[in-house]
């Protein structure tokens, strides 16, 4: 095994049990006294209006092919000796003690290749409507299938080196036949994709913000819930909705002003019109999801704000216009930090299928 997986396990075993702990916890504490009592039931349905919703149930596989599929995308997430230089799996960039994201500005793949932008969550990626930055990936089957023959990613030239190697490592025939049985060939880059989202789809990271949608008032604090009314208030919830707090639109980055004079970012990034060339896409994004947005810090597409509270402070001025105060901006960010969930227990690798025994 990979000492670079080795050591994902090890950490990821200790903080999975730390996490877990901490999601009972209430978030980041400021002064109650300064946040006078809030009428619960009023803000649930001032959440619900402004198009805020909890995270759907996690489904238990259909049967036991959905059963085997989810459990073959879970090896492969984890599977390193598919990558070009051995090293790279999609966990790689993807971790449990970060949430699924990595913690660097931009992802490093294969052969220690820089990708352009920032590696967010895995974790309820599922929920949203295109994958990537810029929506280049129609679905989580698309970037899972192409992410294999990506320059900075796997970097295989085509599947069927990435075949050669699964071909021979045992294990692999026989969880792909039970994952797609009937299918003549099912080692194929298309069931690859199919495989990796179904155990995606299993990541879903319900939170104490998921029970006070659901009624229960005591669910966040008094800051936490001055925080999620001020949220709606000054009009983050605008693109920040539904189940994911985002994700299910695309927005230009800088309505009211260039992002990068308030990010620092020395090269701006175009955006989605570098995949549409058109024009009116120009430094237009896939709006962030800010489920577990505490734990994947740096900040935007390219990971150039390192602190929450000052990726919220540039979002109030170069989208909303609005010069958030102080208070302003520490009750939103303890109302972010209750969107912070659980590591799904299925989140961790499973043991390795074992290398083929060397030739005598």
């Amino acid at each position: 095994m990979h000492k670079r997986l080795i050591l994902q396990l090890v950490v990821s075993t200790m903080t999975v049990a730390g996490l877990l702990l901490a999601s009972s916890i209430r978030g980041p504490v400021l002064a109650e006294s300064a946040h006078p009592a809030v009428d619960a039931k009023k803000l649930i349905e001032e959440a619900k209006t402004a198009g805020l919703a909890p995270l759907p149930a996690v489904q238990a596989p259909a049967d036991a092919t959905a059963e085997a599929r989810i459990t073959l995308g879970r090896r492969l997430f984890y599977e390193n000796r598919v990558s070009q230089d051995g090293n790279v799996s999609c966990g790689h960039c993807h971790q449990a003690d970060l949430a699924a994201s990595d913690g660097l500005p931009k992802a490093i793949g294969v052969f220690g290749k820089v990708n352009p932008r920032n590696a967010p969550s895995i974790f309820n990626a599922g929920l949203q409507f295109k994958q990537h930055w810029r929506g280049d990936r129609e679905s989580l089957e698309d970037q899972a299938e192409k992410s294999l023959t990506g320059a900075a990613s796997f970097g295989n030239p085509d599947f069927a080196a990435v075949k050669a190697k699964l071909v021979e490592i045992p294990g692999y025939k026989e969880a792909f036949a039970k994952g797609f049985p009937g299918d003549p060939d099912p080692i194929s880059s298309k069931n690859w994709g199919l495989a990796v989202a179904a155990f995606e789809r299993t990541l879903l990271t319900p939170s104490r913000y998921d029970a006070f949608l659901a009624g229960d008032a005591k669910a966040l604090s008094p800051a936490e819930q001055a925080g999620l009314h001020k949220f709606i208030e000054v009009g983050c919830a605008s693109c920040h909705d539904g189940p994911g707090l985002g994700g299910g639109s695309f927005q230009k980055f800088g309505v009211v002003e260039d992002y990068w004079k308030e990010t620092g970012a020395v090269a701006p990034d175009k955006g989605r019109a570098d995949v549409t060339k058109n024009d009116a896409d120009l430094y237009v994004f896939k709006v962030a999801q800010l489920r577990n947005v505490a734990k994947t810090a740096p900040y935007f597409h390219d990971g150039s704000v390192a602190e929450l509270p000052r990726a919220v402070r540039i979002m109030g001025k170069v989208q909303l216009g609005k010069d958030l105060s102080d208070k302003d901006v520490s009750e939103i960010v303890a109302f972010l930090g209750s969107l912070t969930g659980p590591v799904p227990a299925n989140y961790l690798p499973l043991t390795p299928f074992p290398d083929a025994p060397a030739a005598k």
